[in-house]
């Protein structure tokens, strides 16, 4: 009997799920174009005036889509400059054929392959969070496509501890995606507004927040699965590439925050700036995480003159 039931809540679960993935689609419907690369089709949203000069790459982090970046500062850049903002692969509407290409290395190297089809030879990056490994990973493997990387709250160096049991456990093989199958959508939907408040903290989360950034598609198993082995297997990456930091040439402006308890400043910020040839680091007392929703004027005025001083420089050289 107490098989029975436990089986029952399960499938009746998993068929709640299935709905879920199909409301939460039709919510949140693809904004952007799809660029095939090597084992990933990638979702790309292309805002702004073309002939601005350099471009803007946006790159969300971890447990997030492109729309985490696209508002307000993707939108506040696209009014003077072109931007390009990326789902990573397996999230938002972009995919990957394997899980396990979940590093910075194999993700650099699809972003760089899709920029390459979009005939944009070289850009500023925008990076956050977890995109703060991949931007790096960018600057040190395909440097001729990176004139300049602005890293917020960026994750670049091994941490103390793991990265939260349940991403754990959604990693694991069979336990994991019957877990996200059945239960992790409808769970979700119930903690994904207070998750997201503690990542404002200490700055307070905007009013509608969770549906302005297309959250929901992160509890579509697929996604939630990609999510959880970035996740589980960042530290290792970072581990391999944290010798390399003192090889990157291009221009670097860090802006974190001091308070930020997702990715402490002391561990990541502070040390790589200290390694990277040509960094500023910017480290606000009052600042979250969020840094791109809490000074979002800050953020476009250092991108801008990152690209006042590169494009002279580019100038002349040429």
């Amino acid at each position: 009997m107490i098989v029975m039931t436990v089986v029952t809540a399960l499938v009746l679960l998993a068929l709640a799920t299935q709905a879920g993935i199909v409301a939460v689609q039709r919510a949140f419907p693809p904004q952007g174009r799809m660029i095939e690369v090597d084992g990933a089709t990638l979702h790309v949203v292309d805002i702004g005036p073309r002939d601005s000069g350099l471009p803007i790459v946006m790159l969300h982090g971890a447990s997030s889509n492109l729309e985490a970046m696209r508002r307000p500062l993707g939108d506040l850049l696209a009014k003077d400059h072109r931007v390009i903002l990326i789902d990573r692969p397996g999230h938002g509407w972009s995919t990957r054929a394997r899980r396990q290409d979940s590093t910075p290395q194999i993700q650099a190297r699809m972003i760089d392959e899709a920029l390459g089809k979009l005939g944009v030879d070289r850009a500023i990056f925008v990076v956050h969070s977890w995109s703060g490994a991949l931007g790096a990973r960018l600057a040190l493997d395909h440097p001729g496509r990176v004139a300049g990387l602005v890293m917020l709250a960026p994750v670049t160096h091994p941490w103390r501890g793991g990265v939260g049991r349940y991403n754990e456990l959604i990693a694991t093989p069979v336990i994991g995606p019957l877990l996200a199958y059945t239960i992790t959508l409808p769970l979700g939907y119930v903690v994904a507004e207070s998750g997201a408040r503690n990542v404002f903290l200490p700055q307070t989360m905007p009013d509608g927040f969770v549906q302005d950034s297309a959250t929901p598609l992160l509890l579509r198993p697929r996604e939630f699965i990609a999510n959880a082995y970035d996740l589980v297997t960042l530290k290792e990456a970072v581990v391999a590439q944290v010798a390399r930091y003192g090889e990157i040439k291009a221009p670097v402006t860090i802006i974190a925050g001091e308070p930020d308890k997702t990715v402490k400043t002391s561990i990541h910020a502070r040390p790589f700036a200290a390694t990277v040839q040509n960094a500023k680091l910017i480290v606000l007392p009052d600042l979250g995480h969020m840094v791109q929703n809490a000074v979002p004027d800050l953020v476009k005025a250092e991108i801008e003159t990152m690209i006042d001083t590169i494009v002279p420089a580019q100038a002349a050289a040429d």
